[in-house]
């Protein structure tokens, strides 16, 4: 099990407009920051609707914390 404060550094620090939800957009930059620059729009997309529990297209921190405990 991960920890939640952890976990919610991680979400603000990819949620990068602060608005409470990572895109798809948002997620790619912060792979990129991170050194892997090979990730595509449509692999960030997808690795984004693979997690995306309601099918809104962004990740809620609840959907992030759901997939940090699977």
């Amino acid at each position: 099990m991960a920890d939640i404060e952890e976990a919610r550094k991680q979400f603000q620090r990819i949620d990068a407009d602060g608005d409470g939800f990572i895109t798809a957009a948002e997620f790619k930059s912060a792979l990129a920051q991170g050194g892997d620059w090979h990730v595509t729009d449509t692999v960030a997309e997808a690795v984004i609707a693979s997690r995306d529990l309601n099918g809104d297209k962004v990740l809620s921190f609840d959907e992030f914390w759901a997939y940090l405990n699977k």
